[in-house]
């Protein structure tokens, strides 16, 4: 399954395309991060860590997870 990864430095955030359902709590939750009309869409920089694994815990089709770097 296709991922692509976006990172702050201290975590990757996972998304599967293929699991999306397009259902836009990320944009909704933090339009500062989640863009779809940008290139790269996800600019996981533009929030804490905190707040990225709250909103990813919200995606509701599993599409977006994370992990932490080490």
């Amino acid at each position: 399954m296709e991922t692509h990864e976006y990172t702050n430095g201290e975590i990757t955030i996972l998304w599967k395309p293929t699991l999306c359902i397009h259902a836009g709590v990320c944009v909704k939750m933090l339009p500062k991060v989640y863009n779809p009309k940008d290139r790269p869409w996800i600019k996981s920089e533009n929030a804490t860590s905190e707040e990225l694994k709250v909103q990813i815990a919200k995606c509701p089709s599993g599409a977006l997870s994370y992990k932490i770097n080490s």
